[in-house]
């Protein structure tokens, strides 16, 4: 059974800056497309950002058009690690942040791993 754990959410101002990090036990997931998502108050969750495997020649990675410019996805095989940079953050990004395998980096309609806790991201006005 894989175990995703996210972590390094927390408050910030407008403009503020987190890096968000998650970690899959059971799994080593280096041959897989990963994304994040998030969910904020009464609202679904939404894709945000996805990367592809890195056995290819290349890695690639696709973001919501929310979060274009501001975000950055990247991974860490050594480490079992991907991570979310974000950079001038608005209010509207407060939400919960969580990890899943995908099918394909830029294919959200499908995720293959349970849900993790998430982490939570605040962003203050």
């Amino acid at each position: 059974q894989v175990h995703v754990v996210e972590s390094g959410g927390g408050l910030v101002q407008t403009e503020g800056s987190l890096r968000l990090s998650c970690a899959a036990s059971g799994r080593t997931f280096s041959s897989y497309a990963m994304g994040w998502f998030r969910q904020a108050p009464g609202k679904e969750r939404e894709f945000v950002a996805g990367i592809s495997w890195s056995g290819g020649s290349a890695i690639y990675t696709y973001y919501a058009d929310f979060v274009k410019g501001r975000f950055t996805i990247s991974r860490d095989n050594a480490k079992n690690t991907m991570y979310l940079q974000m950079n001038s953050l608005k209010p509207e990004d407060t939400a919960i942040y969580y990890c899943n395998r995908l099918n394909y980096y830029n294919d959200a309609s499908r995720t293959l791993w349970p849900w993790g806790q998430g982490t939570q991201v605040t962003v203050s006005s």
